[in-house]
């Protein structure tokens, strides 16, 4: 344990801000997991999940959760999905 003040406030704010980032990304992986489910089902709202699944990935881009490539990646890979599906 730090004894210095600035490390001790330093280690607080690591670990909210360790929390929140895991929080965020944990949201983009159950979209991305409630569009693939939905898609598995053939359910009929598989355009808004979509949606709901790279506007998250598009926020952990933008927090910097995840890297640019990695989210276009994803994206990629949802939008094939969903193609495959429209025919």
């Amino acid at each position: 344990m730090p004894v210095i003040k600035s490390a001790i406030e330093r280690m607080r704010t690591n670990e909210e801000a360790r929390k929140k980032n895991a929080s965020q990304k944990n949201e983009m992986r159950s979209a991305i997991k409630k569009f693939e489910k939905a898609e598995a089902s053939g359910a009929d709202d598989l355009d808004s999940a979509y949606r709901d699944a790279v506007a998250a990935i598009d926020h952990a881009k933008s927090k910097g959760l995840i890297k640019a490539n990695n989210a276009n990646r994803k994206k990629s890979h949802l939008a094939n999905q969903l193609a495959k599906n429209d025919n």
